[in-house]
């Protein structure tokens, strides 16, 4: 027993856990080794700030949490559904996504402010987008709730407990993408700077189309929201 994804779901996944382990290692070597992908150490950082009396630092580490939200904001207003399927206008959103790192490479390579904020935006929009399909959930942009559902994994088949191989192997692959991603974007740092984000950006872009070309050929019956 175990998930039923289909093909679409399992290389967006990958593609997409890819993209934010770029990403978030272009961010960490780049930008005060912080993290953009995700809010743990970001909310971590800020309490140290605040504890520190530096307003500097936490005003701008309050600003790429803010950032981060806005972007998942406009994920839940574009697709308006928790539930993965076609129809919905995950098209649009890769694209917005492409532009916004894009546009945080530029800020990056000039030292703005906005160039982590900008990142930040578009990590949060990726998260929204990839939220739960068929009971499953499936975030792209951090990987602790995947080792948690790997081990979480490991101890039932320990107990003797039905494995769910199919999620064992989401976590997985997942995990392996965004680790691949992160590995991709540190040695692209090194060579290129922050140009390393226009690999990311192309590939976002690039799975919008995939996934508009594959909806076309595959319509979904219902009304998109």
């Amino acid at each position: 027993m175990g998930i039923q994804l289909p093909r679409w779901v399992w290389i967006g996944a990958v593609a997409l856990a890819a993209v934010a382990g770029m990403v978030n290692v272009v961010g960490f070597l780049g930008f005060e080794h912080q993290a953009i992908t995700h809010l743990t150490g970001t909310t971590t950082l800020l309490g140290a700030a605040i504890a520190h009396g530096d307003r500097t630092l936490a005003s701008r580490l309050f600003g790429a949490m803010l950032a981060f939200v806005a972007g998942a904001a406009f994920g839940g207003l574009l697709i308006q559904d928790s539930n993965v399927r076609l129809g919905r206008r995950y098209g649009l959103a890769l694209a917005v996504e492409s532009v916004l790192l894009l546009l945080a490479m530029q800020s990056f390579a000039r030292g703005e402010l906005a160039g982590p904020l900008l990142a930040a935006a578009a990590c949060g929009l990726q998260n929204a987008l990839a939220t739960t399909y068929s009971g499953a959930v499936v975030r792209t942009t951090h990987v602790s709730g995947m080792f948690t559902d790997l081990g979480i994994g490991i101890g039932h088949a320990l107990r003797g407990l039905p494995l769910h191989r199919r999620r064992l192997l989401l976590c997985t692959l997942v995990i392996g993408g965004f680790f691949a991603g992160s590995v991709m974007g540190a040695l692209l740092f090194v060579r290129i700077g922050y140009r390393a984000l226009l690999l990311p950006a192309a590939l976002t872009g690039l799975t919008g189309v995939v996934y508009a070309g594959y909806r076309h050929a595959h319509p979904f019956s219902s009304n998109e929201s």
